[in-house]
């Protein structure tokens, strides 16, 4: 149940000033998942959150993060952003998350504060924010993020029992008691209290960020027999060499030990199970929008930070890599003026969240500095294929350890995330960036590894959808080089220049001597590699 005090400080909240008028504006609710993926299945569990906001609404087929880490996907759904203009990159303070630097050059321009302070709305928070938040060199508990009327903030990473809330800058602490401390269920029934309790002289936008399904995977009582059966979906990619992939996944022992097979089976099952209480939280709150008449005039979608795997290319259980059982996430949005049972395959990028719900507030995206556009042409319909983006950027930089990891000596320094059978997920020179195209007439990945060798990998998504084959090598070096200034073109974009037609756009005009600084050597790396 929702606190005391959360409930005493929102009823001290009601008598905000509310001289918006008569006309109101749509609200918005944004429930954000940690760690669910698309592509192995992720939405199984989810029949009624399918139901009530996909079958009621429009599915987007291709909506990518602009990074596969919680940290950095975040900050771009906070910022419009790519990593390379909020500059978090990765769950470290050190990089830069939650970090009094991000406070004070990017937390004041999010799109909640623009909400707030420039369109009239009563702003609610509550889960997990941002993995560092919390932290004594950060503010501790204490701070609240500027662009929240209301805020319900989980202290650092996420956990379902044994944690702290931030509520309203005052620390509450909860324990282990399923029916008090449970976290999905506690973020469900304070959403429930903030819709009973809030103005209703002004729009309102809501974020509602759950634990599940990132680890320790801890369900409710009620759901923990579920899916006794269920395995990782034994897709083409599972289990297999990645033979002409970076070297981080060509490392992956395949096949793997029966014992790391069974451990990703049941982290399967657990992630799962505690998706049911996800399912649950979207019903509760489309079912009290609905009976307090409000469901009508309230957009509300549905998302993740970013994917997941479990056994693809025989590396074990995370997120990080280029492929898109990573970068590809749930996407499923329902409200006014959004026909129901819609799927799309226009391409859309987290970075595009914070322009969309400050079009759907009726702010001028153009006043900020967001990297990312407003979809709300594609929710109601009013665009086609031909005339939207055909590409995303997705950035990532790679994480090591400065000393070797004592469950992969052999490896030496540089990595990190590594598995009892020394698999490693992660390494200092798993630090790449992607153009992800999907256009009328191609489906493609072009993707560059920051390492000696300048390490290209390309797919073909329509031929090769589980990504099996790197056709850098046969591929000709007139698309080579296009895609390599494309990719150099969004790397150094900032606001509007992030959005310029792609190499797959008949408005694309490619000039060889508009080059970058480092442009040359890079290129001159790329063909000598191409030899």
């Amino acid at each position: 149940m929702a606190s005391a005090t959360f409930l005493s400080l929102l009823l001290g909240c009601v008598t905000l000033s509310c001289a918006a008028g008569s006309y109101r504006k749509p609200n918005m609710v944004l429930i954000l998942t940690d760690d669910l993926d698309v592509a192995i299945g992720g939405l199984s569990p989810l029949t009624k959150t399918r139901k009530l906001i996909g079958d009621a609404g429009i599915s987007f087929s291709n909506a990518f993060v602009a990074s596969p880490l919680c940290c950095p996907s975040r900050a771009s759904i906070l910022t419009g952003k790519y990593p390379h203009n909020h500059h978090v990159i990765n769950n470290t303070l050190e990089g830069n998350c939650s970090s009094a630097v991000w406070q004070k050059s990017e937390e004041g321009q999010t799109f909640p504060a623009l909400l707030k302070n420039f369109a009239g709305y009563q702003t609610f928070f509550a889960g997990k924010y941002l993995n560092q938040y919390g932290h004594p060199e950060a503010g501790g508990v204490e701070h609240v993020p500027p662009g929240w009327s209301y805020w319900v903030g989980l202290e650092k990473n996420s956990k379902y029992y044994n944690y702290t809330l931030s509520v309203n800058g005052k620390a509450e602490k909860h324990g282990a008691n399923y029916s008090k401390d449970y976290l999905t269920d506690v973020l469900a029934n304070m959403s429930l209290d903030f819709l009973q309790y809030k103005s209703n002289y002004q729009p309102f936008f809501m974020m509602v960020s759950t634990p599940a399904p990132h680890s320790p995977w801890t369900a409710a009582p009620q759901y923990q027999s579920s899916f006794n059966t269920t395995k990782a979906p034994r897709d083409p990619n599972f289990n297999v060499h990645g033979k002409d992939k970076h070297w981080l996944i060509r490392q992956a022992k395949t096949p793997m030990s029966n014992s790391s097979v069974q451990f990703l089976d049941d982290a399967f099952r657990k992630r799962w199970r505690t998706l049911l209480s996800v399912d649950d939280l979207v019903e509760k709150i489309v079912k009290r929008l609905e009976v307090r008449g409000e469901l009508d005039n309230t957009y509300i979608f549905f998302t993740s930070d970013n994917g997941y795997h479990t056994g693809q290319f025989s590396l074990p259980l995370d997120k990080r890599q280029l492929y898109e059982f990573d970068i590809k996430v749930p996407l499923m949005v329902r409200g006014p003026n959004i026909k129901p049972n819609q799927t799309t395959q226009m391409p859309v990028a987290n970075v595009d969240l914070g322009p969309t719900f400050l079009d759907i507030a009726g702010y001028n995206v153009n006043k900020t500095q967001m990297d990312g556009m407003s979809f709300l042409s594609v929710l109601e319909g009013k665009v086609n294929s031909s005339s939207w983006r055909t590409d995303v950027l997705v950035e990532y930089e790679g994480e090591g350890s400065n000393v070797s990891d004592p469950s992969c000596p052999l490896l030496g320094p540089g990595v990190s995330e590594c598995f009892p059978d020394c698999v490693c997920e992660d390494s200092f020179n798993n630090t790449y960036a992607c153009v992800r195209t999907v256009a009328p007439s191609a489906n493609l990945q072009y993707c560059e590894f920051d390492d000696n060798q300048v390490f290209v990998e390309v797919y073909n998504v329509t031929a090769d959808p589980y990504q099996l084959t790197n056709i850098a090598d046969s591929i000709g070096q007139d698309f080579l080089e296009k895609m390599n200034h494309r990719l150099m073109m969004l790397q150094s974009c900032s606001g509007q220049t992030c959005r310029t037609p792609g190499v797959y756009d008949p408005r694309y005009k490619f000039d060889p001597r508009q080059m970058f600084p480092s442009h040359s050597r890079r290129l001159n790396r790329l063909r000598q590699r191409m030899k």
